[in-house]
C-alpha cells in the first residue's frame, strides 16, 4: 500500500521517543509518531473519549476526510484481522 501511516496519542514527544525506539527494537523499525495533547486530529477522527482516546486505528483520504475508524483495544493481539481492514478499506478508495 502506498500510503503514510502515523501512530496519534495526546502523549508528548519525549514519551512517543520511547514507543517509538521499542518499536524499532522489535521490529526493526518503527512508524511516525504525532503528538495531540489537545485531541484536534483525534476528534477529528472522531476517537474522542473524554479527555482521552479511544484505542483503535482508522483512515483518512488526501483532502483529511475519515474514510473510516474502528474502536478496538485488541487491534495489536488482532493485527492480522486489522490488516485485511485496513487493506479491504485502502482498496474501496480505489
Amino acid at each position: 500500500m502506498d500510503v503514510e501511516m502515523f501512530v496519534i496519542s495526546k502523549d508528548l514527544p519525549e514519551e512517543q521517543l520511547q514507543l517509538y525506539k521499542e518499536l524499532e527494537g522489535i521490529y526493526g523499525k518503527s512508524l511516525s509518531f504525532i503528538s495531540d495533547p489537545d485531541l484536534e486530529l483525534i476528534d477529528h477522527m472522531g476517537m474522542k473519549n473524554g479527555d482521552v482516546a479511544y484505542r483503535g486505528y482508522g483512515m483518512l483520504d488526501q483532502n483529511g476526510k475519515v474514510v473510516f475508524k474502528t474502536v478496538n483495544d485488541h487491534w495489536g493481539e488482532q493485527i492480522d484481522k486489522t490488516i485485511e481492514e485496513i487493506k479491504d478499506e485502502y482498496n474501496n478508495l480505489k
